[in-house]
């Protein structure tokens, strides 16, 4: 039975140029809507670029134009990119549109009328520099909750904590440097708590990964809370109908741009809308996300569907970051890879195979290595699967004009092939792209080793075995074909490339086992070539220049300064966080730290930033301590190292045991954390003073 899918990615901000990190999901998500075409079904996919907030009113009045203008332009450069790299959007729309502003006004009112919409006078955040209100994310300070500096005003990407910007510590406005002064306003609040059974039922039917519900569930054991929805003037965005002033928030409309989007497409295709987005919709619809915006695909829009009388997805599949050769993207170090910069120095077929090798079904992070990238294409790609075409092509063309063999030579090789196909499809469908990957290129390592132990080259010289030779090569083209059906996903271009060497109009997943016999193929021609240590050179020149330039455009920012989120303004490298308020010599003797050597460590299933550690801290006690330090530390590395901790800190109960302690460490978060390490001699139980 055929199946009816819908997917969608997310919608890239249309407010600067896409990077690599747009790029990798776009291709997983693309590679698994390819797939599900060649299996035969059904499936759309629908994008659209995310064109409200106020960072896209700001910087349209800093160039001089209209947001229209800016988002017009943007949206070009998006689509051209997109094209280049091969992804197949069914549509790529806009959330500034008249569909997606007919269907937010729908669902408010909705909600509205069910009794999901409050509003209430709140205190927020003003700046008095630039008179106007600001959002969450044009606010920074100390978080509330775990004490990192320079978090955003809505979550803080160290504890994972979501909380409101008046709660903020030691806050400040990004467009001015000044301290935010709180103004009344009145705003509309979504009622997510009164959707909370709803939701949790929705999760208990698997349709989010395992480390993404447990996330969820720290969410839910803190408290839902109503989510403000609405925005002040001055604002771009959507009106709230009978609200003159007051705007959607950019979150509410960016996932109705998904809706939005299938409306425009169904203009053409004739497709219903009850059919796909009612409540007994049968047609699949899955999300493929980032795992940092999972809060607002795992909670407010499934709870805005439900509320609405929607439709919910089917699942939301959560991919990592992308790093790049072991560490974070970062602007100010010139290693933020633009997606056309990347295009104008390497094939983007190599970069579609090597992140396909790289994903999995989780959501941990993918990291571009480019040396591995290098090496990884040209064995894979161009030794393995090209190489048998290249080889075996020359023999058909300069001794048979072209012409295959009347049958196989040898057919149990296509069923060998063919036997694993119903295995490489799983690996597909459950975005398992990685071990697909491997399990095909096994294949073609057997291929290469078939035609290595036939060596037509060597048959070919003798007038008796000539004719053997064609059988062989014929195989080995059939081969070729397969496997190149299994990387059609993947490699698009290269399969439709591939199809007319074989002079055949489409590779095709349910023609695997019919042997292409008695019948010309086309002159081989080069299909990939190698990539070459100079091209990657080039491409992080470019991107180092890029860096430079921008730097100099914005007044300079120095290296390893923190990079400025959009619209946000970075910090001077030489500031740094607020000192805290003056406390006594009895506050700080109230703590006990103490020296700790690191006894064991080892992740904790479920958590996406912790490591149980069991520290011993002297006199035969040891402590157990879950430390936010997953992204910066391998468990291996810590054991046997010294550091400190808070010993008397109140022991805290975690869903996945008691933490007894706090461990001390230094930095932003993320990576760029750093334990503290005593000088050598420090034995555990000694107390820090």
């Amino acid at each position: 039975m055929t199946r009816r899918i819908l997917v969608t990615s997310a919608l890239p901000y249309a407010n600067g140029p896409l990077h690599l990190g747009h790029i990798i999901e776009t291709i997983q998500t693309d590679i698994w809507v390819r797939a599900q075409k060649l299996f035969g079904n059904e499936c759309r996919y629908v994008c659209a670029d995310d064109a409200h907030g106020t960072p896209i009113m700001l910087k349209a009045q800093q160039e001089g134009i209209t947001p229209e203008e800016l988002i017009a332009r943007i949206s070009a450069s998006h689509q051209a990119d997109f094209a280049d790299f091969q992804i197949g959007f069914d549509i790529f729309h806009s959330t500034h549109s008249e569909e997606n502003r007919r269907m937010s006004s729908d669902i408010f009112q909705r909600l509205e009328a069910r009794g999901l919409i409050t509003r209430r006078t709140i205190k927020q955040a003003y700046d008095p520099e630039k008179n106007m209100f600001l959002p969450d994310r044009f606010i920074k300070g100390t978080c509330p909750k775990c004490g990192a500096a320079d978090q955003y005003g809505d979550n803080c990407e160290h504890c994972g904590a979501t909380y409101s910007p008046t709660e903020l510590k030691d806050p400040r406005s990004v467009l001015s440097g000044a301290t935010p002064v709180e103004r009344d306003s009145e705003h509309y609040f979504f009622d997510l708590p009164q959707m909370e059974t709803q939701i949790k039922q929705w999760l208990s039917e698997d349709r989010v990964q395992p480390a993404i519900r447990a996330k969820l569930q720290e969410w839910f054991d803190c408290g839902l809370q109503p989510w403000d929805i609405s925005r002040d003037a001055p604002y771009f965005g959507f009106e709230i109908p009978g609200a003159p002033g007051k705007f959607f928030y950019v979150w509410l409309d960016a996932p109705i741009g998904y809706i939005g989007a299938f409306l425009k497409m169904a203009e053409s295709a004739n497709l219903d809308f009850v059919d796909y987005w009612g409540p007994e919709s049968e047609v699949e619809l899955y999300h493929f996300i980032g795992k940092d915006i999972a809060y607002f695909h795992t909670l407010f829009w499934p709870a805005m569907l439900m509320g609405a009388g929607l439709r919910t997805p089917t699942a939301v599949n959560a991919h990592g970051f992308l790093t790049l050769n072991g560490e974070k993207m970062s602007k100010s170090r010139g290693t933020f890879i633009q997606a056309r910069t990347f295009l104008n120095h390497l094939d983007p077929q190599a970069l579609r195979y090597y992140f396909a090798a790289k994903l999995s079904a989780g959501i941990d992070d993918i990291d571009l290595s480019l040396d591995d990238f290098r090496l990884r294409v040209n064995a894979d790609l161009v030794g393995k699967v090209v190489n048998i075409a290249s080889r075996c092509a020359g023999f058909i063309h300069k001794q048979f004009d072209g012409q295959l063999a009347p049958q196989l030579a040898d057919p149990t090789l296509q069923d060998y092939l063919v036997a694993a196909s119903d295995s490489i499809r799983q690996r597909y469908e459950r975005r398992e792209t990685g071990q697909a990957m491997r399990e095909i290129m096994a294949l073609a390592d057997f291929v290469n080793q078939y035609i290595d132990e036939k060596k037509p080259w060597a048959m070919a010289k003798s007038p008796e075995t000539q004719p053997a030779v064609q059988g062989v090569c014929t195989d080995g083209l059939n081969a070729f074909r397969i496997l190149m059906t299994y990387l059609t996903p993947v490699l698009p271009a290269m399969s439709a490339q591939a199809a007319r060497f074989l002079n055949l109009r489409a590779l095709n997943w349910s023609a695997l086992d019919v042997p292409l016999v008695a019948r010309p193929i086309h002159p081989y021609e080069a299909l990939m070539t190698r990539v070459e240590q100079t091209a990657t050179d080039a491409l992080l020149a470019a991107t180092k220049a890029e860096a430079a330039a921008l730097a100099s455009a914005s007044g300079g920012q120095a290296k390893g300064a923190p990079d400025a989120a959009a619209g946000d303004a970075a910090k001077p490298a030489t500031t740094i966080d607020p000192i805290a308020e003056e406390i006594g010599i009895e506050q700080f003797a109230a703590v006990d730290l103490r020296i700790a050597r690191i006894v064991s460590a080892e992740h904790v299933e479920g958590a996406d930033k912790l490591l149980r550690l069991q520290l011993d801290i002297g006199g035969g006690q040891t402590r157990q301590v879950f430390a936010g330090i997953k992204s910066a530390y391998a468990p291996e590395d810590l054991v046997g190292r010294h550091t400190v901790m808070v010993a008397n800190l109140k022991p805290r109960k975690m869903k996945f045991g008691m933490s007894e302690g706090m461990v001390l460490a230094a930095g932003p978060g993320g990576k760029d954390l750093f334990i503290l390490n005593p000088d050598e001699g420090a034995q555990p139980g000694m107390r820090v003073k």
